[in-house]
C-alpha cells in the first residue's frame, strides 16, 4: 500500500490565531512615527475637505451655465487626488534614497518646460499670465514642478558642503545663480506668488543649514527690495500692489476679487451660512474652487471652518519640523524643512490674500484648491516628507569646503609678508656686512697710515 503524501507544512503565519495575527498588525501599525501618522491624517482630512469645497464652489456656477451635473470638477479633483496619492505612498517608502538620482534630471526638465512656457502655441496664456502648457484638460504648471526641484537641488548642495552658507560668494556659486535664475524664470510669466514661494523655502533651508541671522538678513533685505523695484515697474504687479493697500477704491478693476472675498469671509461670520449655501461663489467670486476658495470655506462654515483648516496646516508643520530634528542626515533634514516651509508658504500666503492681508499672488491653497499641477505635486512632496519621518536617510558625500577667495586671499598675503620678511632679513645681513666689512678695511687703513 502506498504511503500518503507527506503534508505540506504551513507558515507560523499562517498557523497562527487570527486574533494573534491581528495584534501583529496592530503593533505594526503602532510602530509608525508618531510624525508619520499625523502627516498622514492631515493630508487625508485637508484631500476630504478639499472634495468637498472644490464641489460647493464650483457646482453651482457649472450648473448654472449648463456644463453638466456639477461634479465635473470634483471628480477631476479625485482622479488627481488619486494619482498624487499613489505617487506619495511610492515616496513614502523609499523617496529619499530615490531622490538624490532623480534631481539633476527633474530640475533640467523643470526649467525646459518653464522655458516652453514662452514659446508661442506651446505655452497656454490665461488671464494675460503664460504659465501652462499642454492641451485642453491635460495643462500642466511646470513652476509647480520647478518649487519641488529646488528643494532638492538646494538639499543636494547644502548637504555636500555644510560650510557654504558661511560665505555668501561661494554660496551664490552655483546655488544663487540657480536659485536666482529660476525666480527671473517665473517672474516673467508673470508669476509673483510662485516666485515669493520659492525665496521662502530657500530662506528656511538656509536658516536650518546654519546660515548665520546677520547674513540672512542682509540676503532677505536684498530680496525685499528687488520685490518692491518689480513691484513699481510693472504694470501688473503695480496693480495688484495698489489694490491690496485701498482695494475698494478699485471695487470695479484691480481690487474686484479682494472686495468679493472680504465680503464672503463677512457673510459667514462665526458658524457660517451652511456647506452649499455661499451666494458669493455664484458669478460674484473670481476662481471660487482654486485660489479664493478660502473665501468660500469662510462664508459656508464660518471663523470655525477656518480655524480647522489652519489647525490642520499646524499639524503638517509641528510634524514636518519635528521630522527634521530627529532626521538621521542634514540631507534628509533639509528635504523635510524645504517641504514643510513650501506647503505652509503656500497655504500662509493663500490666507493671506483672501484675508486682504498680502497682495493677491495667485498661490493655491495646498491639498484644497483645485488644480492638477498643485495637487500632485504638494502629494508628491508630502511622500518625501512622510519617508523622512519614518527614518530615511540619504547618503550625501560630504565634501570638504574649499578655501574661499577670502581665505585664499589672506594665505597669499601671508606668503608674500613672509617673503618680504625674508628679503628685507637678507637686506639686513648684506647692509650690516658691508658696514662691517668697510669698517674693517678702514681700521686695517688706518693702522697701515699710523705704521707708515
Amino acid at each position: 500500500m502506498p504511503a500518503a503524501p507527506a503534508r505540506r507544512a504551513r507558515p507560523a503565519a499562517a498557523r497562527r490565531p487570527r486574533s494573534e495575527r491581528g495584534r501583529q498588525a496592530g503593533a505594526i501599525a503602532a510602530g509608525q512615527p508618531l510624525e508619520q501618522r499625523i502627516l498622514l491624517t492631515a493630508t487625508l482630512c485637508l484631500l476630504a475637505f478639499g472634495a468637498v469645497m472644490v464641489y460647493s464652489a464650483s457646482s453651482a456656477t457649472t450648473l448654472l451655465q449648463g456644463q453638466g451635473n456639477g461634479s465635473a470638477q470634483l471628480i477631476k479633483f479625485v482622479l488627481y487626488g488619486a494619482v498624487g496619492l499613489f505617487i506619495m505612498r511610492l515616496l513614502a517608502r523609499d523617496g529619499i534614497a530615490k531622490a538624490q538620482s532623480i534631481t539633476a534630471p527633474l530640475l533640467v526638465v523643470s526649467i525646459v518646460l518653464v522655458l516652453a512656457t514662452r514659446i508661442p502655441h506651446v505655452g497656454v496664456s490665461v488671464n494675460g499670465a503664460r504659465r501652462w502648457i499642454g492641451p485642453g484638460q491635460l495643462q500642466f504648471q511646470p513652476s509647480e514642478l520647478l518649487k519641488l526641484a529646488l528643494v532638492l537641488y538646494s538639499a543636494a548642495l547644502l548637504a555636500r558642503r555644510p560650510q557654504r552658507v558661511h560665505d555668501l560668494r561661494e554660496l551664490a556659486n552655483p546655488l544663487g545663480l540657480v536659485l536666482g535664475g529660476s525666480c527671473l524664470l517665473v517672474f516673467i510669466q508673470p508669476d509673483l506668488g510662485t516666485a515669493m514661494v520659492i525665496a521662502f523655502t530657500a530662506t528656511a533651508m538656509l536658516l536650518a543649514a546654519g546660515m548665520p541671522l546677520q547674513k540672512l538678513a542682509a540676503l532677505a533685505g536684498a530680496l525685499m527690495v528687488l520685490v518692491l523695484l518689480y513691484a513699481l515697474v510693472q504694470p501688473y504687479a503695480r496693480a495688484r500692489l495698489t489694490s491690496f493697500l485701498d482695494p475698494w477704491a478699485h471695487a470695479s478693476s484691480s481690487g474686484f476679487q479682494a472686495v468679493q472675498g472680504q465680503i464672503a469671509i463677512g457673510s459667514g461670520g462665526l458658524f457660517g451660512v451652511g456647506p452649499g449655501q455661499s451666494v458669493q461663489k455664484i458669478f460674484y467670486l473670481p476662481e471660487a474652487p482654486t485660489d479664493f476658495i478660502l473665501a468660500v470655506i469662510a462664508e459656508e462654515l464660518g471663523a470655525v471652518g477656518v480655524c480647522a483648516l489652519l489647525f490642520l496646516y499646524g499639524l503638517i508643520a509641528y510634524a514636518g519640523l519635528r521630522a527634521a530634528k530627529a532626521a538621521r542626515s542634514l540631507y534628509s533634514a533639509l528635504i523635510a524643512v524645504g517641504v514643510t516651509s513650501l506647503i505652509l508658504s503656500q497655504a500662509v500666503l493663500n490666507a493671506f490674500a483672501v484675508l486682504g492681508l498680502a497682495p493677491l499672488t495667485g498661490v493655491p491653497l495646498p491639498f484644497v484648491s483645485y488644480g492638477s499641477s498643485s495637487l500632485i505635486v504638494m502629494l508628491a512632496g508630502m511622500g518625501l516628507l512622510m519617508n523622512v519621518a519614518a527614518g530615511a536617510t540619504g547618503h550625501v558625500r560630504a565634501v570638504a569646503p574649499p578655501r574661499s577667495r577670502r581665505r585664499a586671499g589672506s594665505d597669499k598675503r601671508a606668503r608674500d609678508a613672509a617673503r618680504w620678511a625674508r628679503e628685507r632679513a637678507a637686506e639686513e645681513d648684506r647692509d650690516r656686512g658691508g658696514r662691517h666689512g668697510g669698517a674693517r678695511r678702514a681700521g686695517a687703513g688706518g693702522r697701515g697710515r699710523a705704521a707708515g
